[in-house]
């Protein structure tokens, strides 16, 4: 939303700042078809050139990030701690045997059943059942430290495929600027070819041409590079439900109690989506 608000907001700024100061819109929005043909064509030609479809899907899907903004709320953080904690629980009190039909098939199991929004999530659902099947198939004689380990590893190639989209609009932003520039010297060669016309003329073409220079570092620094920075926020906002898993998984392993485990996780949840102490521990109780 508030993407969508602030792009109204820099066009009205930008372009009713320059209509209030004496200029006229007409010859800049003449100009903006031809010129954004050149710059946006030849920035979705790179981009196409310089990615495979799985890189331009993903692209697809960070822009609609930009406007949905992050996956999870308060109460998706409240959900996973239950959801880890139980599966925990029930892999000590119950043992390796009891868990493993849970993990091996979570659509089937009664415990993922309750949390139809976490198990649409594909990433976090095999976060944590390729993590338990390790303990299941070890009979619980991992070292933490060495699972811990292979979680840090798991999320860090998650989090370089899902930054991707990102990367890729701050990577468009730079070169933006550049594709302006070429869109302006062309519209000085085409006014060099017609150098003999009268004044007026050869200025509504040179004013054309310099519109290319100015959608260049508009589109860069006004609207992609932002774009790329909200699309960062949501990707690793987004990304922080992960840990809470990781946090309960790792800290059960090592054997501390289970209100200081869920404590854990909760406080490292940040502010605003952070269930309060008394939710927490309220919803354990029946579980």
């Amino acid at each position: 939303m508030f993407a969508g608000i602030g792009l109204v907001i820099l066009l009205v700024m930008v372009f009713g700042g320059f209509a209030i100061t004496g200029g006229d819109l007409g010859p800049v929005l003449e100009a903006i078809p031809h010129e954004m043909l050149v710059i946006g064509g030849a920035a979705v030609g790179a981009v196409v050139a310089g990615n495979s479809m799985k890189e331009l899907k993903a692209l697809g899907g960070g822009v609609a990030k930009i406007f949905k903004g992050p996956r999870y709320v308060k109460k998706d953080y409240l959900d996973v701690i239950f959801l880890v904690s139980t599966l925990m629980k029930k892999l000590r009190t119950e043992g390796p045997v009891a868990l493993e039909p849970h993990i091996e098939d979570p659509k089937a199991s009664s415990i993922f059943a309750e949390y139809p929004k976490l198990l649409a999530d594909d990433v976090l659902i095999h976060l944590i059942t390729d993590t338990l099947r390790l303990v299941v198939i070890s009979s619980g004689t991992l070292d933490p430290h060495a699972v811990e380990d292979v979680m840090d590893n798991s999320l860090k190639s998650h989090h370089h495929d899902a930054i991707g989209p990102a990367d890729m609009l701050q990577n468009l932003a730079d070169s933006l600027p550049a594709l302006g520039i070429v869109a302006a010297v062309l519209g000085v060669v085409k006014t060099m070819g017609s150098i003999d016309k009268p004044p007026t003329v050869l200025g509504g073409m040179i004013g054309s041409a310099l519109v290319g220079t100015f959608l260049g570092v508009l589109l860069a620094y006004g609207i992609v590079a932002p774009f790329s920075n909200r699309c960062r926020q949501v990707i690793e906002a987004d990304a922080s439900i992960y840990g809470v898993v990781k946090q309960i998984i790792i800290a059960s392993l090592h054997g501390h109690p289970l209100p200081l485990v869920i404590e854990a996780a909760r406080s490292g949840i940040t502010h605003s989506n952070q269930p309060a102490f008394a939710d927490v521990f309220d919803g354990m109780r029946g579980r």
